[in-house]
C-alpha cells in the first residue's frame, strides 16, 4: 500500500522514469515484432511443394553452416527416381535458378532477384502462378514471362543472360515473377542440383510423405518441410534480411542502455531528494530491507507500468519502423506484421528489470544513511564520492580502455559495436566518477566572475561544492547525449571518408567497368574489355586438414600469373585451413557437383585483390555456367570507347564514391536514428531531473529571497547553475568517445591503407549541445519561476 500511495502522490517524481521506460520497450517491441514478421518463410514460388529434398550442407572458414553442395547430375538421377516411386507422390521437380534479366529501350529492368530469377518450367507448378496467355516453352529460344513485364505473347524480348544478350520468343506469360525457360536450357545454365521438390497426391499428408522421402534420401541430403522450407531464400532477400536485423539490433541495444542509464539516474536523483523522507521511515522503525523493498516495488511499478504503455506504443509504431526500413531497402519483399505474444512478454520482461535493476543503486544509497543523519538540513553528500562507486567507476573506465585498444584491432565487421560498446562504458565512467570533476571544473569557470564581486558566481560555486553528486546526476544525460553524437556522427564522418580514399589508392590508374542495374557483369561485358582484371567468382568445396566439409569463396582470373590449367594459387591461410603446400594435390568439388583434382602451383601471401582461391577462369566458367563476374578493372589506357547495355565505366574516385553510396546511406539512417534516441533519451532526463531538483530546493529558494533576492535574479541563477552543469556534461561528453574514434580511425588505416585520422561532424555535435542547454535551462527557469510564483500566494485562512 505504501509503494501505491507514494507512486500516486509522487507521481511527478516518477515521471521521467515511467516515459523513458515506456519508450524503450516501444522501440525494444517494435524491433521485435519487426524481427519476428521479417523471418524467413517459404518461398511463395515454392508454396505447392509439399517437401523439398536438398543436398548436405558445408560450413565456412568459421565453422558457421553455410553453401549446400550441389548434386551433380549423375548423383540426382537416381535420386530422382527413387523419389518419384514412393506411394503418394504426384510428381518431382528439379527446381533451377539463375541469373535472367529482360532489357527495355536497352537498358534493364530494375528486378532485385534477378540472379536467381531464372528457371525451368518444371519449377511453375511448385508455384500458384499459371499460365495467363499463350504456352509452355518447346525450344531454347522460347520464353515465359511475368504478364506485369507488359511483353505481349509473340513477342520478340532481349533478355541478359550468364553469356550476355540474348533474343527470345515471348510464347506464354504467367501471373507471377520470373522468367520460366526450357528445362533443357535451364539444366545448361545450372547443372547442378541443389533442391528437388516433391508434390503429393491429393489426400495424402505432408508428414507421411516427409518421413517416407527420408528415409529415401538417407544420408545424401535432407528433407525439408512446412516452415523449414523457408532455408531456401534468394540471397538478396537474406541480404536484405541481414541488414535490417543489423539495423534494428544496433536500434534496440542502444535504446536498451539507455534506458537503463535515465532510469538509473532518475532513480538516485529522485530518491536523493527524498532523504528527509527516507530518514523519518527509518526513525519510526524501517529496517534497511524495508526501505530498499519500497524502493525496489516503486521501480517495479513504474516499470510495468511504462512496459504495459509502451507494448501499446510499440505495437502503434511498427508500421513506421517498417516504412522507413523498406524505404531504405533493408527488409524482405512484401513484409508483412504479425503481431505474436512473444515480443510483447519481453519487452515487458524488460521494462520491469529495466526499472528493478536502475533502482538498485537507488536503493543502496537509501539505506546507507544513519536516520538522524537524513533528518539534517546539510547536504546529501558527507563524502564527495563512496567507495562502492569510485570503485565501479574505475571499473567502467578500465572496461572502456581495453574496448577503445580493441576499436583499432578487431575486424571490420565488428568495428562499430565494439567502439559503441567502448563508449558505453566510458559514459558510465564519466557519469560515476563526475562529482570528482564537477567541483573543480565549475570553480575554475566561475573563477573570473567571482572576480567580478557578484553573488550568483558565489552562490553557484557554494552549490556545486556542497552537492557535487547532484550537480553530477544532472551533467550525466548531457553526458551522454554529447557522447554517442560525436562517437556516432564520427563514426559516420571518419567512415566516409577512410572507405573511398582507400579504395581510390588501390585502383590508380584504372578505370572499373561496373554493373549500372545487373547484378554482375556478363560474358559479353568481359569480351568488351579483354584488358584488365576480370574476376570470376565460385563457389569451392574442400575437404580442410580435418577432414571438415568447408566452402571456400573462389576466383577464375584470366591474368597469365595464375591462369594455368589444372593448377590454383592460394593463399597463406588457406593453405594451412587445408594443410597443402606448393606442389600437393588436392581434390576440389564444384557448383555443377563435380569434383577436380588441381595442384597447388602457388601458396602467396594472403592479398584481398588477389583473392585466397584463384582458379583458371576456364574452369570455373566450365563448372559454373551461371556465375557472374564482378567488377573489371582496366587499366586507364585501355578504357573502352563505350559501355554494353547494363555497364558503366568509373574512374577511381567515381567508382570508389558510388561503392560506398549505399553503405553511407544506411550509415546515414541509423547514425540519425541512434542520435535520435539517445538524445530523446537524455532531453527527458534532463527535463526531468531540472525540474526536480528545482521543486526540491523550493525551500532554498524562500530563504534566498527573503534576503532579498528578486525573481529576475533567482531566476538568472538557475539558468547560470543548470548553464554551468551542461557545459561540464558536454565537457565530458566530447572527452569520452575521442578514444574510441581514434582507434576505429587506427583500424580503418591498416584496413585501407590510408593515413585516416578522426573527423567529426561540427554541425551535429553543436545542434545537440545547443539543444541540451536550451532545453536544461527553460526546465529549470519555467519550474524555479513556477515555484516562485506559488510561494508568492497568499495563505488563505
Amino acid at each position: 500500500m505504501l509503494i501505491l500511495a507514494n507512486v500516486r502522490e509522487r507521481w511527478s517524481g516518477f515521471l521521467a522514469a515511467f516515459l523513458a521506460v515506456l519508450i524503450g520497450v516501444a522501440l525494444i517491441t517494435t524491433t521485435l515484432i519487426i524481427y519476428d514478421s521479417a523471418r524467413p518463410g517459404p518461398q511463395p514460388r515454392l508454396a505447392a511443394a509439399t517437401a523439398l529434398a536438398v543436398p548436405e550442407q558445408a560450413v565456412d572458414r568459421d565453422g558457421t553452416p553455410r553453401d549446400r553442395v550441389p548434386w551433380s547430375r549423375r548423383e540426382a538421377r537416381p535420386l530422382l527416381d527413387e523419389l518419384a516411386a514412393v506411394p503418394g507422390v504426384a510428381s518431382v521437380t528439379v527446381d533451377r535458378s539463375f541469373y535472367a534479366q529482360a532489357l527495355t529501350h536497352g537498358e534493364p529492368v530494375e528486378d532485385e532477384g534477378a540472379l536467381e530469377a531464372g528457371h525451368g518450367w518444371s519449377s511453375a507448378r511448385l508455384a500458384p502462378y499459371g499460365l495467363v496467355t499463350g504456352r509452355a516453352p518447346a525450344a531454347a529460344h522460347e520464353i515465359v514471362v511475368d504478364r506485369a513485364l507488359g511483353v505481349a505473347t509473340g513477342t520478340e524480348l532481349t533478355v541478359n543472360i550468364t553469356a550476355g544478350r540474348a533474343e527470345f520468343r515471348v510464347v506464354g506469360t504467367v501471373n507471377g515473377p520470373g522468367y520460366y525457360f526450357t528445362d533443357d536450357f535451364a539444366a545448361r545454365q545450372e547443372p547442378g542440383v541443389g533442391a528437388i521438390a516433391i508434390i503429393a497426391d491429393k489426400g495424402v499428408s505432408a508428414a507421411d510423405i516427409t518421413a517416407k522421402a527420408e528415409s529415401v534420401v538417407g544420408d545424401r541430403g535432407t528433407v525439408l518441410s512446412g516452415d523449414g522450407r523457408s532455408a531456401l531464400q534468394p540471397a538478396h532477400v537474406e541480404h536484405q534480411r541481414f541488414l535490417g536485423t543489423q539495423l534494428i539490433g544496433a536500434l534496440a541495444a542502444l535504446a536498451l542502455f539507455t534506458t537503463v542509464f535515465v532510469v538509473a539516474s532518475m532513480l538516485v536523483l529522485a530518491t536523493g531528494l527524498r532523504r528527509r523522507e527516507i530518514g523519518l521511515l527509518r526513525t519510526i522503525g524501517a529496517a534497511p530491507h524495508q526501505i530498499r523493498r519500497m524502493i525496489l516495488g516503486e521501480a517495479g511499478l513504474i516499470g510495468l507500468l511504462g512496459s504495459l504503455a509502451g507494448c501499446l506504443a510499440g505495437v502503434g509504431t511498427a508500421p513506421l519502423l517498417r516504412d522507413i526500413l523498406q524505404g531504405l531497402g533493408v527488409t524482405p519483399p512484401e513484409p508483412g506484421l504479425r503481431v505474436a505474444l512473444w515480443p510483447l512478454l519481453t519487452a515487458t520482461a524488460i521494462g520491469v528489470g529495466v526499472g528493478v535493476l536502475g533502482a538498485l543503486a537507488a536503493g543502496r544509497t537509501a539505506v546507507r544513511v544513519a536516520p538522524i543523519e537524513a533528518l539534517l538540513d546539510k547536504g546529501a553528500n558527507s563524502r564527495t564520492i563512496s567507495r562502492p562507486r569510485r570503485i565501479g567507476g574505475l571499473t567502467a573506465l578500465g572496461l572502456g580502455a581495453l574496448l577503445t585498444v580493441a576499436t583499432a584491432a578487431v575486424r571490420a565487421d565488428t568495428r562499430i559495436n565494439t567502439a559503441i560498446l567502448a563508449t558505453m562504458a566510458l559514459v558510465v565512467a564519466a557519469a560515476l566518477l563526475a562529482p570528482l570533476c564537477v567541483g573543480p571544473v565549475g570553480r575554475a569557470l566561475t573563477s573570473p566572475f567571482a572576480r567580478l564581486g557578484s553573488a550568483a558566481p558565489l552562490l553557484v560555486r557554494a552549490e556545486l561544492r556542497a552537492d557535487s553528486r547532484r550537480a553530477a546526476s544532472l551533467a550525466a544525460p548531457v553526458t551522454a547525449a554529447v557522447g554517442f553524437a560525436v562517437l556516432l556522427s564520427g563514426m559516420n564522418e571518419t567512415m566516409r571518408v577512410a572507405y573511398p580514399a582507400g579504395e581510390a589508392l588501390k585502383l590508380t590508374g584504372q578505370v572499373i567497368v561496373t554493373p549500372d542495374g545487373t547484378p554482375g557483369n556478363t560474358d559479353e561485358v568481359v569480351a568488351a574489355n579483354p584488358v584488365g582484371r576480370a574476376a570470376l567468382p565460385t563457389r569451392a568445396f574442400v575437404r580442410d586438414k580435418d577432414g571438415t566439409l568447408t566452402v571456400i569463396d573462389a576466383l577464375g582470373s584470366r591474368d597469365p600469373r595464375w591462369n594455368r590449367p589444372g593448377r590454383a594459387v592460394l593463399g597463406r591461410k588457406t593453405a594451412d585451413l587445408l594443410g597443402v603446400k606448393a606442389g600437393d594435390e588436392h581434390t576440389v568439388r564444384f557448383a555443377d557437383g563435380a569434383t577436380v583434382r588441381l595442384r597447388i602451383g602457388q601458396v602467396l601471401p594472403d592479398d584481398p585483390a588477389r583473392g585466397d582461391f584463384v582458379l583458371p577462369r576456364q574452369l570455373v566458367r566450365a563448372h559454373d555456367p551461371s556465375a557472374l563476374t564482378d567488377d573489371i578493372f582496366v587499366p586507364a589506357a585501355s578504357r573502352p570507347e563505350s559501355a554494353v547495355p547494363g555497364t558503366a565505366v568509373h574512374d577511381a574516385v567515381r567508382h570508389a564514391l558510388d561503392d560506398y553510396a549505399t553503405d553511407a546511406r544506411l550509415t546515414d539512417t541509423l547514425t540519425a536514428m541512434l542520435i535520435a534516441v539517445a538524445v530523446g533519451y537524455s532531453g527527458i532526463a534532463m527535463a526531468n531531473s531540472m525540474a526536480m531538483t528545482a521543486h526540491g530546493r523550493r525551500r532554498d529558494l524562500a530563504v534566498m529571497k527573503s534576503a532579498g533576492g528578486t525573481v529576475r535574479q533567482l531566476l538568472l541563477f538557475a539558468a547560470a547553475e543548470t548553464s554551468l552543469v551542461v557545459t561540464v556534461g558536454a565537457a565530458l561528453g566530447l572527452l569520452v568517445p575521442l578514444g574510441p574514434l581514434a582507434g576505429m580511425a587506427s583500424g580503418l588505416s591498416q584496413a585501407t591503407s590510408t593515413e585516416v585520422g578522426p573527423h567529426l561532424n561540427p554541425l551535429t555535435i553543436a545542434a545537440v549541445i545547443l539543444g541540451s542547454l536550451a532545453l536544461a535551462t527553460a526546465s529549470s527557469v519555467v519550474v524555479t519561476w513556477r515555484t516562485l510564483r506559488r510561494e508568492n500566494r497568499p495563505t488563505r485562512r
